[in-house]
């Protein structure tokens, strides 16, 4: 009997989880980010796939280069 529950518990867990709206943003990344393809060829297949995800993330680096710059008063 433990044997029965043993095989469904390891073919549950060789699913892949199924995404929602609040994970569907990480299961992109894991998506675009896995492989061994150049970091340029994954940065772009992903802002094709989520092209606002990719303005909200570079607008959020540009502030914080921006206010890096902002504390150096010489």
């Amino acid at each position: 009997m433990a044997d029965a529950t043993d095989s469904a518990n390891t073919t549950a867990s060789t699913e892949p989880p199924k995404s929602n709206s609040k994970t569907s943003l990480s299961d992109a990344f894991r998506e675009h980010f896995s492989g061994d393809a150049p970091l340029g060829d994954k940065v772009k297949s992903f802002a094709k796939a989520k092209p606002w995800a990719s303005a909200a993330l570079a607008g959020i680096a540009g502030i914080a280069i921006l206010n890096t710059f902002r504390g150096n008063r010489r």
